[in-house]
């Protein structure tokens, strides 16, 4: 009897006239922990959609135990085993863990009346198989991201999932979460059900996965055992280059003041007499814990906390953060975690969105000037590589890591000198990331930026930060020279917080 549960053989797919997916043949075997990895734009959904039912591929064959699929729905995908958790995690946010987990239970048995009792006790076994404790009352909307992923994994597991897809499953997770999330993933393999890890993370591709398919421009560009890759050679794979990693070099001036000063910030249950110090073109990074404080300090430096204590200096003047705008007068701009959800517009344009913090200032005159408005976005546009056809393209259209360049260009526009970027590269693809590192790097080093990065990412604080500072329960408790450091000694360290 053979150990695969679906092939598929030479996949192709096209979208007016753009290939997809050229010839793609993915095998993935039962109880198997399998990574598909490739940047924004390799094909990696669209395989995903074939397996899932919702693509019809226009050329392949698909097999699923063995026998000749001719047309996958994505019913029969289901019935089939199949699962996706996708990124959003598909739940209804206003009801409840308990409802939300048992809904396609009492669909599949065509039930017209809910047996909650039953709910209930179904809800409750298929928690503690994942060995979790979540409130079975709770509404998912109020859950944290590893909650909501949690019932989203759940869920599969009722549904009777053979094959559990997992589309950047990490991508907003602590380094705890995602420490629970691979013990999860290892007790799903360990019942026999298939996997199939979506990352842009190669770390934690290694660290999971047994078997690694890379995807570029819709062909299969490498497959093998992950332990024959290494961070390197998957980069390679993925992108078509070498992509080199230095760290960021700052040389503190005698007698220069520092551009951002903070003394003493506080507040209440959040900020306990924060201190802080950032000179012109230094990127410092800040990592921590969940509810280690970091995004409140953010927030209150972007005058979106109304009640803090304390001082606030910009170039030695003291700052008035009394609201957004004034932050923004200031000179202080703020590229938050979520952009889909707080740092876009995402059925306006792409120009749209840069020009969104300058229009008071192309409307001095009271009518917009055009020429000076259409003049900043083809220089943002191109300053920041964006990748576009024109400056009229609806934002949502976007790649992540195009989406997150219009959200920078946006405040580069504003001549700011302080920018506090809170997860920056969050969902971006491996090319995409080190493009954003490139710009944030020059703005900071030829205009003075100083530059606040905040992220869970450890590594890309280390390579991109001349010193990093470690916060917990709403203070400063390390900080390091990253040149005397290391991405494993920051981890050690915030293991001791937990």
């Amino acid at each position: 009897m053979s150990d695969v549960f679906i092939e598929l053989k030479n996949i192709e797919k096209h979208f007016s006239g753009v290939r997809a997916l050229d010839g793609v043949s993915l095998t993935l075997r039962k109880g198997e922990i399998h990574c598909l990895a490739g940047e924004n734009g390799s094909g990696k959904s669209t395989i995903i959609k074939v397996m899932s039912g919702i693509y019809t591929p226009d050329a392949g064959e698909i097999f699923i135990d063995g026998e000749p699929i001719s047309q996958l729905t994505p019913i029969m995908a289901i019935r089939k085993g199949i699962q996706v958790i996708y990124q959003d995690f598909s739940l209804f946010g206003n009801l409840t863990v308990a409802e939300n987990l048992t809904m396609n239970v009492s669909l599949r048995e065509n039930r017209k009346l809910v047996n909650w009792r039953r709910s209930r006790e179904l809800a409750r076994q298929v928690l503690e198989r994942l060995n979790v404790d979540i409130d079975l009352d709770a509404e998912v909307s109020s859950l944290p991201t590893s909650g909501k992923q949690l019932v989203a994994i759940a869920r599969a597991l009722l549904s009777d999932a053979r094959l559990i897809i997992m589309d950047e499953p990490t991508t907003a997770l602590t380094s705890k979460e995602v420490e629970t999330l691979f013990r999860i993933v290892k007790d799903i393999q360990a019942r026999g059900i298939t996997v199939l890890f979506v990352s842009h993370k190669m770390r934690e591709m290694l660290e999971i996965s047994e078997h690694i398919t890379i995807l570029r421009n819709g062909k299969k560009v490498a497959e093998g055992e992950a332990k024959d890759f290494d961070e390197f050679a998957i980069i390679r794979h993925m992108t078509g280059q070498d992509v080199h990693f230095e760290g960021y070099q700052w040389q503190h001036q005698e007698g220069v003041q520092p551009r951002l000063k903070v003394e003493k910030l506080c507040l209440p249950g959040y900020l306990d007499n924060v201190d802080l110090e950032i000179g012109p073109g230094e990127i410092v990074g800040l990592s921590g814990l969940l509810g280690s404080g970091r995004t409140a300090l953010a927030l209150s430096l972007f005058g979106m906390v109304p009640n803090i204590s304390g001082n606030v200096f910009i170039d030695g003047k003291k700052a008035d953060l009394g609201s957004i705008q004034k932050a923004i007068a200031e000179g202080i701009a703020y590229v938050p975690e979520d952009r889909l959800t707080e740092g876009l517009f995402l059925t306006q344009s792409i120009n749209r969105n840069i020009l969104a913090t300058s229009y008071e200032e192309l409307a001095k005159n009271i009518v917009i000037d055009q020429n000076k408005a259409a003049g900043w976005t083809e220089d943002m546009i191109k300053t920041l590589q964006i990748a576009t056809p024109t400056g009229e393209k609806i934002v949502g259209q976007l790649s992540g890591g195009n989406q997150q360049r219009v959200v920078l260009s946006r405040w580069f526009l504003t001549g700011a000198k302080v920018l506090i970027l809170n997860g920056p590269t969050v969902g971006v693809d491996i090319g995409s990331k080190a493009e954003i590192h490139k710009k944030i790097r020059e703005l900071a080093v030829n205009n003075g930026l100083a530059v606040l990065m905040i992220s869970d990412d450890v590594l890309e604080l280390v390579q991109n930060c001349n010193r990093i500072i470690l916060m917990h329960k709403g203070q400063f408790v390390d900080c390091f020279q990253t040149e005397e450091t290391s991405e494993d000694h920051i981890n050690d360290k915030l293991k001791e917080l937990q």
